[in-house]
């Protein structure tokens, strides 16, 4: 069965004028325009394309490869608003439908804007979504504390930044642990720092939890102390905003890992800043 908006491999079954027909194990035959038609080939051989419909509502083959498939999520502009909806870039020629219903604010030509790709059961059309939270469940979270967690940004709040977690959950980065530039539509790994079960909330952090943060940190500030000819001139009497704009860490991170570099005799900290050892 060909599902659109998915990749499939299929087989070359014969060279026509508008292109090769393609098919699969079942039997079912797609075309693939000539536009797409590889330079070399012979009948038979094994070819990945992307199905959708064509403008003429049709399934059909191609080669290029879009920016989001069926029940992804992905950061898409918007080229064009007609009485019906909007029409989203996925880089394909044939552009990806918004209806209004879909949208949760109007949307406007060149914006950008986060959307769920999914198959509309009415219409058989991949249409996408900007009411992305209809398309998360936190009702049972798959995901435990100090878990790596994929994560794209969705949009500011007054506690911070809504995440999306796995492609799954919604989650949340308070603003105390944001300590870097985010913006809407970002792919970043994290850290699940805290889960509420009862609630269905899931803190995110962009840095190792706890104990687990200091052997990263602590080699990062080795690898700066490096850049800068072996002395950083940061201490524990830095501000949090120095230290955030240095390190992009947090300063009670900062204090954790130079006291670790420190135990471990790699770093001397004096009145001007961190020194490297010199027998290092």
């Amino acid at each position: 069965m060909l599902t659109l908006g998915e990749y499939h491999t299929m087989k070359i079954d014969r060279d026509t004028e508008p292109g090769l027909f393609l098919r699969n194990e079942e039997g079912d035959e797609v075309l693939l325009p000539n536009k797409y038609k590889p330079e070399i080939f012979d009948l038979e051989d094994e070819i990945n394309v992307f199905i959708y419909l064509d403008h003429q509502e049709r399934p059909v083959a191609t080669t290029l490869t879009p920016y989001v498939k069926l029940d992804e999520f992905a950061y898409l502009k918007c080229v064009e608003v007609s009485d019906i909806g909007a029409f989203l870039d996925w880089g394909l020629e044939k552009h990806l439908f918004v209806p209004y219903r879909e949208m949760a604010s109007k949307m406007r030509k060149e914006s950008w804007y986060l959307v769920f790709c999914y198959l509309d059961q009415a219409t058989n059309r991949l249409v996408a979504s900007s009411k992305t939270n209809a398309f998360l469940d936190n009702t049972e979270l798959t995901v435990e504390p100090f878990e790596e967690v994929d994560i794209i940004v969705a949009n500011p709040t007054d506690l911070g930044m809504n995440v999306i977690v796995n492609e799954l959950h919604q989650g949340l980065i308070f603003k105390d642990d944001i300590f870097q530039d985010m913006q809407p539509g970002d792919r970043l790994k994290a850290w699940v720092k805290k889960t509420r079960p009862a609630e269905g909330k899931i803190d995110i952090t962009l840095q190792r939890p706890g104990y687990r943060s200091i052997e990263p940190n602590a080699q990062d500030i080795l690898n700066e102390i490096e850049l800068k000819g072996g002395h950083l001139k940061l201490t524990d009497k830095s501000s949090p905003q120095e230290i955030q704009r240095t390190l992009q860490m947090s300063k009670k991170s900062f204090k954790k890992a130079i006291g670790t570099l420190y135990k471990q005799r790699l770093i001397d900290i004096k009145e001007d800043g961190i020194y490297l050892k010199k027998d290092q």
